[in-house]
């Protein structure tokens, strides 16, 4: 699988990777082997580089991509975690942590944290639960609320990181563009993963975000690319940013995959081809809860889309 590099930093990555929410139990529970079973077949087909943090699962995303990454050649692969949630044991009884939407015992509790100790100490953290010596990309996970403490605090102590050699790419993580845009253009950072805001359906980092990364050769990792569902199955009661999709949304995803079907193409292969068709995109994150889900992704990203469908797609 070709690989490319994050922004101006030596940190390669598989232009498909792995996005292990699910591995946290996202939505639902997810068995141990099932979770091992996902990282062993995204080796197989080719992914080189493997997305956590530690608000999935409450860390058990990290252990088990972790766990299932040992053994493999460290320098054969790219891993990145997120920091503004450090994670705090919580007193017993434990509850569950349905409310965030993983289906784990709530053993601990996150607190927002985007100080520069923060960081250091949700990085030793991570390294601990991922059993890793180093990740290579640090990202700023979801500072909407928090972003002049992630600015003058959380940056500047990644950017200290990145060049005591800690870490080899920074940058932030957000289900949003606007503020994205703020970091590629008011930092040095290498990469941001934009969720859900450059898909078929929702193409709102193309307004700025984008202009702005390749402007400046930053990259953009993509993440959220059926967005929560909608553009896996367009169905009554399918969800769109984990919640409904409204009926207009619902038609517009409907029209899209008869379009697609018209020249010969599953929607969620075209889907998955779209964002690399910018030139800032260096990889597309595909969540996956099994080794089926894994190669499923892998077949369809490996489908050819005719230029005729993006011409009458308008991408």
């Amino acid at each position: 699988m070709r690989v490319t590099k994050l922004g101006g930093s030596g940190c390669l990555v598989s232009v498909l990777a792995l996005g292990t929410a699910g591995l946290g139990n996202l939505l639902g529970e997810v068995y141990d082997a099932d979770a091992r079973g996902a990282v062993d077949a995204a080796w197989e087909v080719g992914v080189r580089y493997f997305d956590t943090a530690p608000h999935y699962g409450l860390g058990l995303s990290e252990r088990r991509l972790g766990e299932a990454l040992r053994g493999r050649p460290r320098d054969a692969y790219s891993v990145s975690t997120k920091v503004g949630r450090v994670l705090e044991p919580a007193p017993q009884p434990y509850g569950d942590d349905l409310a965030e939407g993983f289906a784990v015992p709530a053993t601990h509790r996150r607190r927002w944290d985007f100080s520069a100790d923060g960081v250091l100490r949700s990085i030793e953290d991570s390294l601990g639960r991922l059993g890793l010596d180093r990740v290579d990309v640090v990202y700023l996970h979801d500072p909407d609320d928090h972003g002049e403490q992630a600015l003058r605090e959380a940056y500047p102590a990644l950017e200290r990181l990145r060049a005591q050699g800690v870490v080899r790419a920074i940058g932030a993580g957000m289900n949003q563009a606007a503020m994205l845009a703020r970091f590629v253009r008011d930092t040095d950072v290498d990469a941001v993963l934009c969720a859900g805001r450059y898909s078929l359906l929702d193409r709102r980092a193309a307004e700025e975000l984008l202009p702005e990364a390749a402007a400046r050769g930053k990259s953009v990792v993509v993440g959220g690319v059926f967005n929560s569902g909608l553009l896996a199955d367009p169905r009554p009661g399918a969800t769109f940013d984990y919640t409904a999709a409204p009926p207009g949304l619902l038609d517009r995803a409907l029209r899209l995959k008869a379009v697609c079907e018209r020249h010969g193409v599953p929607l969620r292969a075209a889907a998955l081809a779209f964002p690399l068709r910018h030139p800032a995109v260096a990889s597309v994150l595909v969540g996956a809860r099994s080794a089926a889900e894994v190669r499923d992704a892998a077949a369809l990203f490996a489908r050819p889309v005719p230029d005729a469908l993006w011409e009458e797609l308008g991408g």
